[in-house]
């Protein structure tokens, strides 16, 4: 079946709330990047820019998805502010000693210049390189790591953070930390679109229902999401916001934020999701990534996308897509299976 219109085309008409020909289709595939390039040791991969645009041309040109996410993982801009990071051989580097000890040492950080910072700078030359090669043809999100909430659980440390949060004994650090997180990853999300992104994206999971309340979302993360999103929407960047599990107790909340895309897993009510995003947002996902896409079989992820699109595309607003970061061991044939899926399911056309 041939494509009316080109990737980048079919995917700006979805997010200006418009019926392209067909739903776009999105691979978080970073992982999966490692393996179509061979890499024997992920850790050296995951430092190295011209690797990783490579393996995301690669599977590109493998694939056809409309929609790239480029990155190495949650754990570049923690190591930019201090954190210790695991490069692992086999894995996406971890966040494993944090950058300060107390909220009193808030004020000893530094937002760093992400031109400056290996990690960063090999990301941003992965993001440029990618673009260079097939930024007229795919829509590419130069990924801007991780939220302010998720970043100040990695800076202060997570167990530690959630203490902090819990007796409440300090409410106004705990918003000093989340102002510095803010403007660190503003200052790289602007990089990233500074290389040619069509858009940038943070993740923001340690803030969603399955680790804290709803009441502690809307005290903590939300207000620093939610101005985040305005700074760059003013500068016209487009952003996406990612939370992993169950979203929809703070779905209303996470489109309130003005994301061009907000991002969902399988966990989520995909009718209350719909409802909540249908004329203000597009929503990304939800296949599950590990139960469907690496560990089903082919039939199983074309019924999952197949009830994916029926439920999330009538009206527009949607992009296919896994729920989170695809494992390395996701098989082709089940990549093939998503995309297929949408050529076959989601053509407006036929709607």
């Amino acid at each position: 079946m041939s494509e009316s219109m080109t990737s980048l085309e079919r995917t700006l008409l979805t997010l200006d709330g418009k019926l392209p020909d067909r739903v776009p289709v999105d691979l978080h595939n970073f992982q999966m990047t490692a393996r179509l390039m061979g890499a024997t040791s992920f850790a050296d991969f995951y430092r190295d820019g011209d690797a990783m645009a490579e393996g995301q041309i690669k599977a590109w040109e493998r694939f056809g998805h409309d929609v790239l996410i480029v990155e190495n993982g949650t754990a570049a801009l923690a190591e930019a502010c201090g954190v210790h990071v695991i490069y692992q051989d086999d894995a996406a580097p971890v966040a494993k000693e944090p950058a300060i000890k107390s909220l009193d040492d808030v004020d000893s950080l530094e937002v760093p210049d992400p031109y400056k910072v290996p990690v960063l700078a090999e990301n941003l030359k992965a993001t440029r390189r990618v673009v260079e090669a097939i930024g007229d043809r795919a829509f590419i999100i130069g990924r801007g790591d991780q939220g302010p909430f998720s970043l100040a659980s990695e800076i202060r440390g997570m167990s530690d953070f959630m203490v902090d949060l819990a007796l409440g004994e300090q409410p106004e650090k705990i918003h000093r930390l989340l102002d510095f997180c803010r403007e660190v990853a503003y200052r790289y999300m602007l990089a990233q679109i500074e290389q040619g992104a069509h858009c940038t994206s943070i993740g923001d999971s340690p803030s969603g229902p399955d680790v804290i309340s709803p009441r502690f979302y809307r005290e903590y993360a939300y207000p620093h999401v939610k101005r985040l999103v305005d700074d760059l929407k003013a500068q016209g960047v487009r952003v996406a916001y990612h939370i992993c599990g169950n979203s929809t107790p703070i779905i209303e909340e996470m489109v309130s934020t003005g994301a061009t895309i907000v991002e969902i897993d399988q966990k989520a009510d995909l009718r209350l999701s719909k409802a909540a995003a249908q004329g203000k947002t597009t929503l990304l996902g939800p296949v599950d990534p590990s139960g469907v896409l690496a560990n089903g079989t082919p039939d199983d992820v074309m019924a999952k996308a197949r009830e994916a699109i029926e439920i999330l595309a009538p009206g527009g607003g949607f992009i296919l897509g896994p729920g989170c970061a695809l494992p390395d061991t996701t098989p082709d044939e089940n990549i093939d299976a998503l995309i297929d899926a949408a050529k076959r399911y989601g053509r407006y056309d036929r709607r």
